[in-house]
């Protein structure tokens, strides 16, 4: 089970730091990701981390304002996400997969059909 949290209503330019707790599987067997789903839009990946987290990818529109991360002792997954824009309004889900944990497999798999898990989704709402 993948129970994502951390969500909330925020101001433009704030932040929030999404959490994602996985029970029930070995996690460090895991990459992680996290993707997220605006309404009337498709859901869109957002970041991904390898198993040891020596391995990060984010999408273009990250701009260097989320941080992906993980605590494999904690069996959890963060994304830290500052400079919060309206266009970031989405829920958020967390994913799992046991493919390969290389950059270039992180940066081939961006769709949510590449990842086999995907847990509970939470509200990210940012004002303008």
């Amino acid at each position: 089970q993948l129970q994502a949290s951390g969500g909330g209503l925020v101001q433009a330019g704030g932040s929030l730091r999404l959490s994602c707790a996985a029970s029930g599987r070995t996690f460090t067997h895991y990459v992680m990701a996290w993707f997220r789903q605006a309404p009337g839009k498709e859901r869109e990946f957002v970041a991904a981390i390898s198993r040891s987290g020596s391995n990060l990818y984010y999408a273009n529109f990250v701009k260097g304002r989320f941080t992906i991360s993980r605590d494999n002792a904690k069996n959890t997954v963060y994304l830290q996400m500052n400079s919060l824009e309206p266009e970031d309004t989405a829920v958020y889900y967390c994913a799992a997969d046991q493919s390969a944990s290389t950059l270039l497999s992180l940066r081939a798999r961006t769709t949510p059909t590449s990842y086999d898990y995907f847990g509970q989704e939470t509200q990210v709402t940012v004002s303008s």
